[in-house]
């Protein structure tokens, strides 16, 4: 089991490494843009990448010839920039270097595999054994969840708060990213 850890901790490593490059390379191209987004339209964004998902599981097809795997890349980032927003909150500007935003992301990449790293000792790896589309399902709840703490505006009475789930959806993608470097994604329809 120990070696199954180890190899899981690389495996969400390098999925977390390669989401962290396109990070990267989207905050050079548009710097720290997302610093705008209100919780509610963050919450959105993350809602139409895994609704995507979900349509791509469903249909088998993607006509814009982008599969699944880089959605779940985008919701690891999205996750991520959600927690720096919860800690930080929005602003009505760019108020933030690239310098700054990757060491957030990185902090919060970190909190992430340590959450992981805890949840998975204790569910001796129960993910492997899961299909991709519970992963989907799974932070389509927490999605929905988000949007119940957001109209509640906060007041819950014994839930886990919105940074819970971000972590959850987090952790929910980089599995997915995981299982579809084993096996090919939903490519785009053949002709």
């Amino acid at each position: 089991m120990a070696k199954e850890l180890t190899r899981t901790n690389q495996e969400f490593e390098q999925a977390v490494a390669e989401s962290r490059a396109l990070f990267q390379k989207k905050l050079h191209d548009y710097g720290a843009s997302w610093r705008i987004l209100r919780p509610t339209a963050l919450t959105d964004q993350l809602f139409i990448k895994a609704k995507r998902i979900r349509s791509l599981e469903i249909k088998k097809e993607s006509l814009v010839g982008e599969g699944i795997r880089p959605e779940f890349i985008a919701l690891i980032n999205y996750g991520i920039v959600g927690l720096i927003q919860l800690s930080r909150g929005f602003s009505d500007t760019v108020d933030m270097s690239n310098d700054e935003a990757m060491k957030l992301y990185d902090h919060f990449a970190q909190q992430a595999l340590g959450l992981m790293k805890r949840k998975n000792h204790d569910y001796d790896e129960a993910w492997r054994s899961m299909r991709v589309s519970s992963y989907t399902d799974l932070i389509l709840t927490k999605i929905q969840r988000i949007k119940e703490i957001e109209n509640l505006e906060g007041q819950t009475l014994v839930s886990e708060g919105i940074d819970a789930n971000y972590m959850d959806i987090i952790n929910y993608a980089v599995f997915g990213v995981i299982k579809l470097s084993e096996k090919p994604a939903v490519q785009k329809a053949e002709p």
